[in-house]
């Protein structure tokens, strides 16, 4: 669901903005996005309900005389899925306005160290599974003018829009859980251990998690005493997500499943089970 960051940092006339067509006067202004980097340059990981705050920094260079005051004028950065600005599939922007600091400037322009934050809700946000992938990054301008009093019975919004894309890609994921279940327990030595567990991911559209089936899980296993796992085996997800394999029972530790996660699933790591060996 798009929403303009404009639209968030100001309120009362602004909230007709999309009712109003751009003025065909204003110029396009020149504007320079630069050294973006998009939660720290990691996968953004995103579940069912909890929201993900996306911490965003760039320097931004605008003409010295363009008022960026983040009620008449603000600019941003946007995030958005599609091949090109024109055929946007999806977007984002923060809905708080960017804290930028001035470091330096020329007689004709002001460069800022910017931050700012996407807050994701995957409600909100996410259509489906296809908003799983690589997100391209872009920088806005905002811009409105307004008369709204209404003493005359009329009031005028002018609003305007610029977007530059080319400034970098994301990926964003679906989150992933795994579970481990190893049986029996206690178990005699040298017998035979059941390690089953289940791979799941964020379903964005029923707001559940659903099994993720022919993945690659590793099977991993850490010694009484140790202090780090070693992968025992690789085992490959079936219907559902479901993971089932067996292990002769050497010595007392911990057995557990742990996935690298794809281009479009988050990692998942599922906590230890701990078996004791007689």
């Amino acid at each position: 669901m798009r929403k303009f960051a404009i639209g968030a940092a100001v309120s009362g006339a602004l909230a007709l903005s999309a009712l109003a067509v751009p003025s065909a006067s204003a110029a396009t202004p020149d504007l320079t996005f630069s050294n973006v980097v998009v939660n720290n340059g990691k996968a953004i990981v995103v579940g069912t309900t909890s929201t993900v705050k996306v911490p965003i920094t760039y320097t931004l260079t605008h003409p010295v005389d363009l008022v960026l005051d983040n009620k008449t004028g603000i600019a941003g950065i946007a995030l958005y899925r599609g091949s090109s600005l024109s055929k946007m599939q999806n977007e984002m922007e923060s809905d708080d306005i960017p804290n930028c600091t001035t470091t330096s400037t020329t007689a004709t322009t002001v460069t800022n160290s910017c931050t700012e934050v996407i807050a994701i809700e995957p409600q909100d946000y996410f259509f489906g599974a296809s908003d799983a992938g690589t997100w391209k990054v872009a920088g806005f301008y905002g811009l409105s003018t307004s008369t709204t009093d209404d003493s005359g019975n009329h009031i005028s919004v002018n609003y305007g829009y610029d977007m530059w894309g080319g400034l970098g890609t994301t990926q964003i994921k679906r989150a992933a859980k795994l579970t481990t279940d190893a049986t029996p327990e206690p178990v005699k030595k040298g017998k035979t251990l059941t390690v089953k567990g289940a791979l799941t991911r964020a379903d964005w559209e029923t707001t559940k998690y659903s099994g993720y089936a022919g993945q690659p899980v590793a099977l991993q296993f850490k010694a009484k005493g140790a202090t780090a796992y070693k992968t025992v085996k690789t085992v490959t997800s079936g219907s559902k997500g479901a993971l089932t394999t067996t292990v002769k029972a050497s010595a007392d530790g911990s057995y557990r499943y742990s996935f690298a996660g794809t281009t479009t699933t988050g990692a998942a790591t599922a906590t230890g089970d701990y078996v004791d060996v007689k």
